[in-house]
């Protein structure tokens, strides 16, 4: 159990507002990426089908968000998925990377338009070359939250990524969640994996951007 203050309304004063100088092992996620070559498991009446995807992730920072005392850096996400057999969008997923550096605690938070959201946890040093995060149905702090459907017909009983920075610059990540499907007798393990490669860097955070705007238009040397 962690241990927090008495003080839980208090808001940290020296914040910076430049969130990627802040993101510790995030910052290495933040810009827009795309990937050809993704593979997929998943679920089928005739039994387990593999298909493999086409993926683009667009990680852009936000400001820095306070819970009284607890201070997060984060950036919010939008994952869109199609095949090469489909137009249709074979998933999309949106939601925000957090990072606590006071204790180094990494969360992914995730909603899906299917009625599904979580939370999953971690922990990572500031230049971790992997992060681990997990969430476990039945949690009231980092789980999964499903529909009544969802959970009478598939459901999610753990959500574990794994997020491996490339000596190249891409990152590769692994998805295994466990799924309890209707009319099986055994759990069913679904993953996806993929690396994404950079197409564009991040713009820096709202705020940061205005500050820096005001900053630059101060010291402009006035018009002779």
């Amino acid at each position: 159990m962690p241990i927090f203050p008495d003080d839980v309304f208090t808001e940290p004063t020296d914040v910076d507002p430049d969130t990627l100088a802040n993101l510790g092992p995030l910052r290495r996620l933040a810009g827009t990426w795309e990937a050809r070559k993704g593979v997929d498991l998943n679920p089928k009446a005739e039994g387990p089908e593999r298909r493999v995807y086409i993926e683009r992730i667009v990680l852009d920072p936000i400001d820095p968000q306070a819970n009284g005392p607890q201070l997060f850096y984060g950036l919010r996400y939008h994952i869109h998925i199609t095949t090469e057999e489909e137009d249709i969008t074979f998933h999309d997923q949106v939601g925000y990377w957090l990072w606590e550096p006071t204790t180094g605690l990494v969360l992914q938070t995730v909603a899906i338009p299917r009625g599904q959201v979580a939370i999953a946890s971690g922990e990572a040093a500031p230049d971790a070359d992997r992060i681990v995060l997990k969430a476990e149905r039945g949690q009231t702090e980092y789980g999964i939250c499903s529909t009544a459907f969802l959970e009478y017909a598939f459901r999610t009983d753990s959500y574990q990524i794994e997020v491996v920075f490339n000596p190249d610059g891409s990152w590769s990540y692994t998805t295994d969640t466990v799924l309890t499907v209707h009319g099986r007798t055994e759990p069913f393990a679904h993953r996806d994996q993929n690396t994404l490669l950079k197409i564009r860097d991040a713009e820096p955070n709202p705020l940061a951007r205005i500050l820096a705007a005001r900053a630059a238009a101060a010291t402009a040397s006035p018009a002779a």
